[in-house]
Order: C-alpha cells, then sequence, then structure tokens
C-alpha cells in the first residue's frame, strides 16, 4: 500500500466519521474504517513481474515428460559472504527413475520454536534437488513477520543444490544451525513428494501467490501442495514448526537408527561438517550428519 493510498484512506475514514451524528458514530467510523481496509485488503494482487532481488529474479519451473524431467532456472549461489554473492541460473535434467531418497534439514536462527525446513531429494546418478520455499523480496526489502502477514511478499520455491541453499545457513549466515534428516520414504512416497514440489512452483510460475507467515508459509506450504485426501493430519508442531523434527520423529517419518529423539538431533547437527566441506564439489557427501557415517 502506497503512502498516497494510506492518507487517502485516512481522509476518507476522517470525513465519514466527521458526518456521523449520534452515539454509534464511533462505532460507524470503526466500521468505515474496517470496510476501507478489506477493500484495499482483496484489491491487492500478486505478481511475478517486480524489481527482484538478484537471488530471487527467476522464477524456476519444470517441464515432465514421463521419467525425465527438465527443471528450469535452477540457483547457484557462488558465496563471498551472505550478502555478496554472484548467481548463476541453470537448467537442469534429472529422472525420476534415479530417485534414491529425501533428506529434510530444518535451520534454526534463534528460537526453538521456528525454523525453516528444506527438502533434498537425492538421486542415483545426478547431484540433489532442493526446494527451499520462501519470501520472493524485491530490491531494497527486508523480511518483515508483520509484513510476512499482510501480502507485503510474494511466494517463491527456490530451487538449487545443497551447496547453495545449505551451505549459505551453515557457512555464511552467522547463529543459524542446521540439522539434516534422512526421511523414511518409500521409492513411490519419494516419487510423489518430488512431483507435488514440481507442479506447485510450475503453478506459482504462471499464477503467482502472496507468501502469508500464518497459512501459506514455508511449512504449510509442503502440507498444502498434497491433495486434501493424503496431507498428513494438522498439529500444532506445523505451525510452530522448531518442533517440527519432533513431530517427525514421533511419526517415524525420519530414519531414528535406534537413537532417541535427543541423541538423533544431537549428531545430525551438520554445521561442523558443512564448514570443512565448504566449496568441496562432493559437499553433500561430505556435510552428511553424523549419524550415516
Amino acid at each position: 500500500m502506497s503512502k498516497f493510498a494510506a492518507f487517502g484512506l485516512l481522509i476518507g475514514c476522517g470525513m465519514i466519521a466527521y458526518r456521523i451524528r449520534g452515539p454509534w458514530r464511533e462505532l460507524l467510523g470503526v466500521a468505515s474504517l474496517i470496510l476501507l481496509i478489506l477493500l484495499w485488503w482483496f484489491s491487492l494482487r500478486s505478481s511475478n513481474q517486480r524489481n527482484w532481488q538478484q537471488d530471487v529474479a527467476e522464477s524456476p519451473w519444470a517441464e515432465i515428460k514421463g521419467d525425465e524431467i527438465t527443471i528450469h532456472n535452477v540457483r547457484r549461489n557462488d558465496y563471498r559472504s551472505e550478502s555478496d554473492y554472484t548467481t548463476t541460473w541453470e537448467t537442469r535434467t534429472v529422472r525420476l527413475s534415479q530417485l534414491a531418497g529425501c533428506d529434510i534439514a530444518i535451520t534454526y536462527w534463534g528460537s526453538p520454536w521456528m525454523a525453516h525446513p528444506i527438502a533434498s531429494f537425492q538421486f542415483a546418478d545426478a547431484p540433489p534437488i532442493c526446494f527451499s520455499i520462501e519470501t520472493r523480496k524485491e530490491v531494497g526489502e527486508k523480511y518483515s513477520a508483520i509484513g510476512g502477514i499482510y501480502r507485503q511478499y510474494e511466494l517463491i520455491y527456490i530451487v538449487a543444490d545443497e551447496r547453495d541453499l545449505i551451505r549459505l545457513r551453515t557457512n555464511f549466515r552467522k547463529g543459524e544451525d542446521v540439522y539434516l534428516y534422512r526421511t523414511n520414504a518409500t521409492a513411490e512416497q519419494t516419487r510423489d513428494a518430488f512431483l507435488e514440489y514440481l507442479q506447485a512452483m510450475n503453478t506459482l510460475h504462471v499464477k503467482p501467490r502472496w507468501y502469508n507467515a500464518l497459512t501459506t508459509n514455508c511449512t504449510s506450504a509442503i502440507r498444502n501442495q498434497r491433495e486434501e485426501s493424503k496431507r498428513q493430519r494438522w498439529d500444532w508442531r506445523m505451525l510452530l514448526n522448531g518442533k517440527g523434527d519432533e513431530m517427525l520423529y514421533e511419526r517415524n517419518t525420519i530414519q531414528r537408527g535406534g537413537l532417541s529423539f535427543a541423541e538423533l538431533k544431537s549428531c545430525s547437527h551438520i554445521n561442523q561438517a558443512a564448514i570443512k566441506a565448504d566449496n568441496d564439489s562432493n559437499f553433500s557427501q561430505k556435510s552428511e550428519l553424523n549419524c550415516r557415517s
């Protein structure tokens, strides 16, 4: 909402309140303000055509031809620091028949109650393909929790490899901790999940949507991209997603290795291994969680 539009709303509401008489004046004035805000709210339109920041400048999309998947605008950031990097956009082709599994990386940056999940699909004959559901920010924008509720950002599925999405959080962002878990998904479940990401990504490429920190965020979008009949039952930890790995452990979604949840989480912390691997071409293998070594 522009400053001029906001000023216009204030003037309009003031005129309405001024003309009303009697005990209902304040109530009707408030109701008019709410109505004007709702009219403005529903008039906002998401777009794929804005002055985007470099790291979200392109919208990924995929061509699905039987077993062969060609993904366009796969991001590869070469980092010198968190804010200093060179972005390259690539086209990658993978085969569904070569899907070998799916990992879930969960990253924390402060509160144990809030986190960010990244899905990493493994292939027998190709590097991993990762999906990170994020806000698509314009040049000069920074993330705001309040703005994340009020249609300030569009939603974007960033597609990249682990050297981009995970290494950014382990090696360059200060104060972030990343935990990497291998899922128990069957070959069919892995294939279905991968296609769900692709289909949701393709939909956004054509029809943009608003990000919403409560209803359409990095975690709820994963659940909502599935057919309603296949969605997992709702759990409060889907909202307070910092406890999401605990939920996955209880539901036997991630491999436990005979460990308690506390033990599994401790050995799934990959920051030290990722820092050591750094820009190695085998980053994914060298930064794997200690629980699998």
